[in-house]
């Protein structure tokens, strides 16, 4: 069965744990990601090539043409700097391709583009996502903050569905399950806010030269995203209508 074709970027970390038990105390390290989970509910209509956010420098392309091949582009949960700070231009201050500004071109030439939130996404923890005032906020629906844009919902919150007509949410009715935080983003005068949590944009559309784009302004898995937003139907079928909606394909 034919599947929409997703370039994934980020949802990894490595991690560095101290115990300290008594007077003494040691290290432990590991390396996590989210994609299984997110692989898992897009099983159906999405076939995922993963670029773990240690791999963008080495692996993520650096021509439109290699960006063409995929139907969507996605970012979840990394820096702009990680794609910015090619180790040939930070340890050897040698020019590299500038990856945002080839993102543009790819979407203003026709491709499809979205971003989901994190901790590391749009402006993230303390503003290091650092993603206001480059090429990606410039082709997304949404203008960022200056700072920090983190929202936290421990108690959590429903979305509610706001344009219903639109082909990436119609008839996406129903009771949608809690999610548990987002980043704060303002939609474009042009964007057109899908789902939204009060006056706060959780899934904005756009368009930008020949290319279509789109802002998830929450997690795409935990620990904003619980397993049950995770695994339920709605959510499944708004990332397909979404990817079809963006792509201009129908699987």
């Amino acid at each position: 069965m034919e599947k929409y074709q997703i370039l994934f970027v980020g949802e990894s970390w490595f991690f560095t744990t101290t115990e300290t038990k008594g007077t003494d105390q040691f290290s432990i390290g590991g390396y996590q990601t989210e994609i299984g989970r997110i692989r898992e509910y897009m099983s159906e209509f999405a076939e995922l090539t993963h670029i773990p956010a240690h791999r963008i420098s080495e692996d993520f392309p650096d021509t439109c043409k290699g960006l063409e091949k995929y139907d969507v582009v996605m970012i979840s949960d990394v820096g702009a700097n990680t794609f910015l700070l090619h180790p040939d231009t930070f340890f050897r201050s040698q020019p590299t391709v500038n990856k945002l500004d080839l993102i543009e071109k790819y979407v203003r030439m026709g491709g499809a583009f979205g971003m989901a939130g994190g901790y590391m996404t749009f402006m993230g923890i303390e503003g290091k996502a650092q993603y206001k005032n480059t090429a990606i906020e410039k082709i997304l629906p949404v203008t960022m903050k200056e700072q920090d844009d983190r929202r936290e919902c421990p108690q959590g919150f429903a979305p509610k569905v706001v344009d219903r007509t639109h082909p990436a949410v119609k008839g996406l009715d129903g009771q949608w399950p809690l999610l548990l935080g987002y980043n704060e983003v303002q939609a474009k005068p042009e964007g057109q806010v899908l789902l939204a949590y009060g006056d706060a944009p959780i899934l904005v559309t756009g368009s930008y030269g020949e290319g279509k784009t789109f802002a998830w302004t929450s997690d795409c898995a935990p620990h904003w995203m619980p397993d049950e937003f995770c695994s339920h139907d709605l959510n499944k079928r708004m990332w397909k209508q979404l990817f079809g909606w963006c792509s201009g394909k129908d699987v």
